[in-house]
This record gives C-alpha cells, structure tokens and sequence, in this order.
C-alpha cells in the first residue's frame, strides 16, 4: 500500500491530477464560468475597441472641416457670398471651399426630412463648406474679418461637436477596459471558490498523501494544472462564441454608421484570441494562492 502510494507521487501529469475529483458539478460549473465570462470579455473588448475607432473617425472627419452660414436679407445674399469668398481666397491655412448648391443641401437634409423635400421653396442659408491645411487656420481671425465685411456670414469650426463626440466615445473605451477588469475579477473569484471547494471535499485524501511524504506544493500543483485547464478550455469555447455572435452584429454602413460596426476589424480580430491566456493566467494564480491557503488550514 505504501509503495504504490510512492510509485503515485512519484508520477506524473495525469496520476497527480487524480487528487481532483475528474468529473464534479463544481468542475461542470467552473468551465461554464469561464465560458460565459470570456463571451462577455468578447463583447467588452468589442466595444472598446470599436469605441476607439469611432473617436479617430468622428475627430477626423471634423478636425479639418468648417462651415460658413451666410443668414442675410434676400436681395443681400449674393453680396455677402461673394465678399465671403473673397475673403477664403486670401485667408491662410484654408485647403479648399466651395459654396453647397440645392443637390447638395437636399442631400444634407435628406437623412432628417426624406428625399421629397422641396429645398428650392425653403428659406434655407447659403452654406460654405471649407477644408483646413495640416496648419489650420486663425479660426478667430477670420470670425473678425466676416463680421466687418459680410455681418451675416458665422463660421462653425465645429469644436463644439467635435469635442463631446469624442469624449463620449472615450468613455464608452473607458467602460469598456473597466468591464474587462470586472470579468477577470470575477473569474478569479470563481476560480478560488472551486478550488477550496475541491480542496476541502479531498482533505482526507490530503491527510494521507501527507502521511506519505507528499509536499505541499506537489499536493497544489494538481489543483492548479486541473483548474488552469478548466478555466482555459471554457474560456477557449466563449471566446469563439463571442466572436461568432460579434460577427453577426450589423456592419457599420448598415445603418449609416451610427451605433453600428460593434466589432473587430482587420487584425483587430485577433485580440479576443488574448482572452484565453488571461483567463488561464488568471486561473492558475487564483487557484495557487487559494491551495496555498487552503492547505496551510488542513491539518
């Protein structure tokens, strides 16, 4: 009896491992765990990352584009467009402009009052779109210069849209990262419960490989090879889950772009592939420590 105990410590992988139960509700319940923490990492790494690249596209898209509305009395329109464009022709830092026709105007409203819009019959304003170089431009300098010579004439550099876009579209990363965190520490929460939990339902088995000479750390390592792969193999089947239903999310121009494109794109998809080596690094120390503590209180 005392040699085949010995011949057991003596090996290895799957003859230690048998100090775990092979089969449990709490090893069922740990590998769901793992699951269904990594289908929600999927998602939370989804939003951060497409929140990132909705910050760079909405801050590009506006950073080096203004606009000019000219809001004058009838018979003085034509008047003020022309000193307003005299005006770009001359300013520093300006790439391009150009005033919007009717086509163009029917095309900016068309996403809020529908094709059938009758523009021609509108008191709409005149519009000037304008592209800033790299530079920029005196933004202030050329308020200063329209108020003087076409008073109806206001410039938009569309700082004020720009800047609350971003910042939510940096918070909806921030939130993103801090879920993330959430979900490992909620692994890791689970992981040590299972773990003292196999612990305390094997402690005579404990008891008696101690009587033999087994070593605490030998006695750890079983649970910490058993439950790393526990927490790797779950979280391997909820990361493709999640990637599957991210994949089945609508494209960006689905909807014309917004709060749509929730998802990965080019190498992007790669980075979910990350979440099954955090949650096995994650379910090796959490198990470490709780079969470190767990065993120094078996006697």
């Amino acid at each position: 009896m005392i040699r085949a105990l010995i011949l057991f410590l003596r090996s290895e992988g799957s003859a230690v491992d048998r100090v775990v139960p092979p089969s449990s509700h709490t090893a069922n319940l740990t590998v769901l765990t793992a699951a269904a923490m990594a289908f929600l990492a999927v998602f939370a790494l989804a939003l951060s990352t497409a929140s990132g690249r909705l910050a760079d596209r909405w801050s590009d898209a506006l950073a080096r584009s203004a606009t000019i509305r000219i809001s004058a009395p009838p018979e003085q329109v034509e008047a003020q467009t022309s000193a307003v464009l005299d005006a770009l022709k001359t300013t520093p830092g300006i790439e391009s402009y150009h005033a919007l026709d009717e086509a163009e105007m029917k095309k900016l409203l068309d996403p809020w009052f529908g094709p059938d819009l009758p523009v021609e019959t509108l008191p709409l304003p005149v519009l000037i779109e304008l592209t800033e170089t790299a530079s920029g431009m005196d933004a202030d300098g050329l308020r200063m210069r329209l108020a003087a010579e076409a008073p109806g004439a206001v410039l938009d550099d569309h700082t004020r849209w720009r800047r609350p876009l971003v910042a939510a579209a940096g918070r909806l990363r921030l939130l993103g990262g801090l879920s993330l965190l959430l979900i490992g520490g909620a692994l890791a929460g689970m992981m040590t419960l299972a773990a003292q939990a196999a612990l305390a339902a094997n402690g005579q088995v404990i008891r008696v490989l101690r009587l033999v000479g087994a070593r605490d750390n030998f006695i750890a390592s079983a649970f910490e090879r058993r439950f790393t792969l526990r927490g790797t193999l779950g979280a391997l089947a909820g990361t493709v889950l999640g990637m599957l239903a991210v994949s089945l999310l609508p494209a960006a121009d689905a909807a014309g772009g917004f709060l749509t494109g929730l998802g990965f794109s080019g190498w992007g998809w790669l980075w979910p592939f990350v979440i099954p080596v955090l949650a096995a690094a994650v379910a090796f120390w959490a198990t470490r420590a709780a079969a470190r503590r767990m065993l120094r209180g078996i006697p």
